[in-house]
């Protein structure tokens, strides 16, 4: 997996995980999430097009990210998941958590 950041400008980032987020994948995204939490980067979107899968580490790391940016007194949203990722992301009910947005725009209206 491939992790590309975007710095916006003030707290506001997006970070873009490509390929397949899984147990091998997810520590490395936690620590992205981290860094950036740590250098003041709060408002997190994860631009979720180019994640191609999808499992129950993975889906840890998007909450362990969500919990570090609100403790940060920011937040996390995703935008454009599709397929398999947007299929457990239903399952599982964390579209009640974290609202999938249709487009990177949408997401960044949704950090306020």
């Amino acid at each position: 997996m491939e992790i590309a950041v975007q710095r916006i400008g003030g707290p506001v980032v997006v970070v873009r995980p490509r390929g397949r987020l899984t147990a091998a994948d997810a520590p490395e995204l936690k620590s992205v999430l981290a860094d950036l939490v740590a250098a003041g980067r709060t408002k997190v979107v994860l631009d979720l097009e180019e994640t191609t899968f999808l499992d129950s580490s993975g889906l840890g790391a998007l909450v362990a990210g969500l919990r570090l940016t609100r403790t940060a007194g920011g937040d996390l949203t995703i935008a454009r998941a599709t397929g398999q990722v947007l299929d457990v992301l239903t399952l599982t009910t964390m579209v009640r958590v974290l609202p999938p947005h249709d487009t990177v725009a949408d997401a960044f209206a949704a950090l306020g």
